[in-house]
């Protein structure tokens, strides 16, 4: 992406700037039990690996209130106590959990309430208004609510069918008033706003906050559904509402009936299906349902709903054909035609650089949002009203960042770096940010070459503030430092040169992207993943700019003529072995933190200055007026 950040204090105009592209956790100094129970793999999560949500929502402009239900479709990882075996109406294998005692943890926040959970230990059969139930044997969860979690009772009358092989399923119905996004997307939650003709205009924004604010879910970035998942959208007929990946039905109830796979149940289960009557503030419905293919992270699962229209293109790119699909407001369509002109640009860019763009059964989408941006997989908010720059500003102070759209190059980077590549831990989103506030600098490069790369990398750093690490606490949903987007940006930059050959530097992005295609990732696998392709361990390198503040100095004293020149590092973690290389002749020098003298000819001895070092590395330089 992700895409999106939320601060409580701000300290300027650029560091804001640079937070909008992906909204993240509350800063905190103190941890709740409710923060570990949404942090942490505890053994009510462990035992069971989401495969597919599908999602319906119900959401009224009016009241600000959503209702809807949320099928889980999930395998179970352990192999419960086996009493018998039996088979049912609809020709499913069952298999009656044991005595012990099994719970599963959803999560919902606050104060969305849940009316019931249901098993798929029954069908629900028919056709239009003749409703009836079959296979209603095991049909009801209980389950208790603490903090923003239901934790299941999964025993006694609940029926798995074949744990560990096959999958099995509930359902749950919910309502209620979500948190309402007071400064999106910073500040996430339900987007209620409207557009400039007064009409409503919604949508979701929740990186760092959570899909559960407003659908349950098993909330942790490490777990996402394997087959992918659906959301169904129920909206007055009047709008349009948007989704991840691909249109798959639509329906409107001036028209026709509900499809059957539409139903609300109440907590007694009585089946109550939506009629040609049914409105929303008494307007006739329209039910729109989108499905991606692919796993997918859950705050990236997100409606829009407006006065959308749409235009369509292709790309033929490393995969075959890609599908490109612009929903915009109907009165932006002429500005959006020309703007989004860019997409094509920034996916041939990221394709050189990253490989195939990760999402091609899906296609690629770039949807106008009413906040700045995110980076919703094969959805892509976009909100930069169609300007260059970032709102019209070129965050490097170079000049080169308002040479093309920075919600379409960084929102659009996440989908390999956020979407396909995913943190388990929101400790560790420096992998979806960094790599992504890198591909600023590598768009840059594709197109205007490697010094107005370099030119907008040094000018990005401006807005580093070294508060504290990057990585944050692990198990408590909480991320490190905003430094993540341009510090992590200027480490890359800097292991760039290091390794000293661009084109292995590419193939170790290309090589990220095929090894975690689809993935979880911890940043133990990043780094290992480096340090294997690049023949070189930059564990060192990796702690000094993750896990410290500190920002290394390179001392040195030249030497003319003696043609020698004398080396060490300062302020760095012990062990700190960043090489510097000279570009003029690719001679590589690996400073420590004792001295050392080292023969250089006049052309390396010139070139040894602290305007060319920092330009490459992102370290600090002094240069001694005598020698150590």
């Amino acid at each position: 992406m992700i895409l999106l950040l939320r601060r409580t204090l701000l300290l300027s105009v650029i560091l804001c700037s640079i937070k909008a592209t992906a909204q993240l956790g509350v800063n905190k100094n103190q941890f709740t039990h409710a923060d570990t129970l949404r942090g942490t793999l505890n053994e009510n999560r462990t035992w069971w690996d989401v495969l597919r949500y599908d999602i319906t929502v119900k959401p009224n402009f009016e009241t600000k209130e959503i209702e809807g239900n949320v099928k889980i479709v999930y395998s179970s990882k352990m192999v419960f106590d086996i009493k018998n075996k039996e088979k049912d109406k609809i020709k499913a294998a069952k298999i009656i959990l044991g005595k012990d005692a099994v719970h599963m943890q959803i999560d919902l926040q606050q104060p969305l309430i849940i009316d019931s959970i249901i098993t798929d230990d029954f069908m629900i059969v028919g056709s239009h208004n003749k409703m009836r139930l079959e296979g209603t044997t095991t049909s009801k969860l209980n389950f208790t609510r603490t903090d923003n979690v239901a934790i299941i009772n999964m025993t006694g009358n609940h029926v798995v069918k074949n744990p560990g092989a096959t999958k099995d399923s509930i359902t749950i119905y919910y309502h209620g008033k979500p948190r309402e996004a007071i400064r999106p997307p910073w500040d996430g939650g339900w987007i209620w706003k409207k557009d400039d003709k007064g009409r409503p205009w919604i949508s979701v924004a929740v990186q760092g906050l959570g899909a559960s604010a407003w659908y349950p879910c098993k909330d942790h970035q490490s777990d996402e559904p394997d087959n992918g998942a659906s959301l169904t959208i129920i909206v007055p007929d009047s709008l349009m509402a948007v989704g991840n990946g691909r249109l798959i039905k639509q329906t409107h109830l001036k028209d026709y009936l509900l499809p059957d796979d539409i139903v609300f149940a109440s907590a007694d289960y009585v089946s109550k299906k939506p009629t040609k009557e049914d409105t929303i503030n008494h307007q006739p419905l329209g039910i729109y349902r989108w499905e991606v293919k692919n796993p997918i992270n859950n705050y990236n699962i997100i409606p829009y709903i407006g006065k959308y229209v749409n235009f369509t293109d292709t790309l033929m790119g490393l995969k075959g054909k890609l599908d490109l699909s612009y929903w915009v407001l109907d009165y932006n369509v002429e500005k959006a035609k020309e703007q989004f002109k860019q997409a094509k640009l920034m996916l041939r860019a990221f394709e050189y650089w990253f490989g195939p763009y990760p999402f091609y059964e899906d296609g690629y989408k770039l949807v106008e949002a009413p906040h700045l941006g995110m980076e919703h997989q094969s959805a892509v908010a976009y909100g930069n009203k169609y300007q260059n720059g970032y709102l019209g500003r070129d965050l490097s102070g170079t000049g080169w960042g308002n040479k093309w759209d920075f919600i379409i190059v960084h929102e659009s980077g996440h989908e390999w770096f956020a979407n396909s590549i995913t943190s388990k831990d929101l400790a560790d989103m420096w992998v979806h940010e960094g790599f992504t506030n890198y591909s600023e600098t590598l768009f840059t490069e594709y197109y205007y070459g490697k010094e107005a790369g370099t030119d907008y990398n040094v000018g990005s750093r401006r807005s580093i503030r070294n508060d504290i690490p990057i990585i944050g606490p692990y198990g408590v949903n909480k991320e490190g430092s905003g430094d993540m987007y341009p510090k992590s940006g200027a480490m890359l930059h800097s292991i760039r040169h290091a390794i000293d050959n661009d084109e292995k530097f590419r193939q170790i992005l290309i090589g990220l992207n095929k090894t975690f295609y689809h993935k979880t990732v911890t940043t133990q696998e990043i780094e290992a993943y480096i340090n294997q392709e690049s023949s070189y361990n930059f564990s060192k390198i990796f702690d000094q700019y993750l896990r410290t503040v500190q920002i290394p100095t390179l001392e040195f004293y030249k030497d003319s003529i003696a043609s020698t020149l004398t080396i060490k590092y300062s302020s760095c973690v012990e062990g700190f072995n960043l090489p510097v290389v000279i570009t003029s002749t690719h001679k590589k020098i690996i400073p420590s933190e004792k001295w050392q003298t080292i023969q250089l000819n006049a052309e390396e001895l010139q070139w040894f200055t602290k305007a060319n070092i920092e330009r490459m590395f992102y370290i600090k330089t002094k240069q001694l007026e005598a020698k150590p």
